[in-house]
């Protein structure tokens, strides 16, 4: 399928792990990309596993940066002359798990500013260009943390419940000039960000325990959400706005108490 051939794709924390995997997909679809991260040599690894032929351009940025947001969304327009699909993919978590007594105010103000600042500032330029076009569509990466505790740290989970209403607010927004914007929420995926788990895991012989909570019994891939992300991308989804896509093996569809299952 080739649902997004003469389209131009813009993807935040395109170096590693969901954005990487997204890439590749939008690539295999025909998109033309501007593939954005901190990581240099990420982004080089990501452009190394595109499909051959791809068009690609890369910018390592921070995305709390407004003025380098700004100019990195100018250079799509330069060199492409269109904007069509934004997906909002970079996060941290901040590695802060300690109680809400014990949290500290710079590790929030860090992961508030990529995790949602980096959202809003996107959205706010690229959506000015697919007004001009007359249609965009905008994928936001929030995560189950969002939707319920357990999942991450407090800041963290904040930050994630905060991009899951500024896609509902901007979809609102947006709405009128044919702009769409969902959320995916991941659950566990193996990814750069959650190293640190599966590497305890690993080591500590309790793989088997990863992603066990879930309905499906098992942890996710990256390759699974960019799958999400596309048909959210894409005109597949051209009726659905101001929605977050909880794709987590089943994960919230219950109540998931520790001991409930076996």
């Amino acid at each position: 399928m080739q649902r997004f051939e003469n389209k131009v794709v813009l993807i935040t924390g395109a170096g590693s792990g969901i954005g990487r995997a997204t890439a590749i997909r939008m690539a295999t679809e025909g998109a033309r990309l501007m593939l954005v991260d901190r990581s240099e040599e990420g982004l080089q690894h990501t452009r190394d596993q595109l499909p051959a032929g791809a068009e690609v351009l890369l910018r390592m940025l921070d995305v709390s940066d407004e003025a380098a947001v700004e100019l990195c969304v100018a250079e799509t327009i330069s060199h492409y002359g269109q904007l069509d699909v934004l997906c909002n993919n970079a996060g941290i978590a901040g590695g802060d798990y300690g109680t809400v007594q014990d949290q500290n105010l710079e590790t929030w103000q860090q992961i508030i500013s990529v995790n949602l600042y980096g959202v809003m500032l996107f959205t706010k330029y690229a959506s000015r260009q697919m007004e001009k076009q007359g249609k965009g569509a905008i994928v936001n990466t929030a995560s189950v943390a969002g939707i319920r505790s357990g999942a991450g740290g407090n800041a963290y989970s904040a930050s994630k419940a905060a991009v899951i209403n500024f896609t509902m607010t901007s979809a609102c927004d947006l709405g009128s000039h044919n702009i769409r914007v969902n959320a995916v929420c991941p659950g566990l995926i193996e990814t750069g960000m959650t190293k640190p788990v599966f590497d305890y895991a690993r080591a500590n012989d309790k793989e088997q325990k990863l992603g066990a909570r879930c309905e499906l019994r098992r942890y996710g891939r990256p390759e699974e959400l960019a799958g999400a992300i596309a048909f959210l991308a894409s005109d597949d989804a051209s009726y659905v706005t101001g929605q977050a896509l909880a794709v987590d093996g089943g994960n919230t569809a219950s109540l998931n108490l520790p001991g409930m299952k076996v």
